[in-house]
C-alpha cells in the first residue's frame, strides 16, 4: 500500500510541475492544484497508513491512528482551496486586462524581441 501512495505522490508531483512550467494561465492553475493535492497525500501518508483503526481515543482501544496529520490535511485543503480560488481570479484578471491567457502577458503570435 505504501509503494502505491508513494508512486501516487511522485505521479502529482511530476504532473504538477510539468503544468506550472507551461505557458497559459488553466495549466498553471491545474498544476498548483495537482501540487497541493500531492501535499495533501504525503501529509497524510506521514501519519503511517494503518486500516480499521479509529481516529479519536476511546476507552478500551488501545491502538487508534493519529490525528495529527488528518488535522493537518483539513487544514491544508482550506488554504489550498483559498489559494486556487486566488490564482484562478488573478489569471481572469491578466486575461482581461491583457486579452490573452499567456502567462508573460503576450499574445501567441507577437514576435519575440530579438537581442542582437
Amino acid at each position: 500500500m505504501e509503494m502505491l501512495v508513494a508512486s501516487a505522490i511522485g505521479i502529482l508531483t511530476a504532473a504538477g510541475i510539468y503544468l506550472c512550467l507551461r505557458g497559459r494561465t488553466f495549466p498553471v492553475v491545474l498544476g498548483l492544484a495537482m501540487l497541493s493535492y500531492a501535499i495533501n497525500v504525503f501529509l497524510f501518508a506521514m501519519g503511517r497508513l494503518v486500516v480499521d483503526r479509529p481516529p479519536i481515543y476511546e476507552k478500551g482501544i488501545t491502538d487508534y491512528t493519529d490525528p495529527l496529520p488528518q488535522a493537518l490535511v483539513l487544514t491544508a485543503i482550506v488554504i489550498a482551496f483559498g489559494m486556487t480560488a486566488l490564482v484562478v481570479v488573478l489569471s481572469l484578471r491578466s486575461f482581461l486586462e491583457t486579452g490573452t491567457d499567456q502567462v508573460d502577458g503576450k499574445p501567441d503570435d507577437e514576435p519575440e524581441d530579438i537581442v542582437p
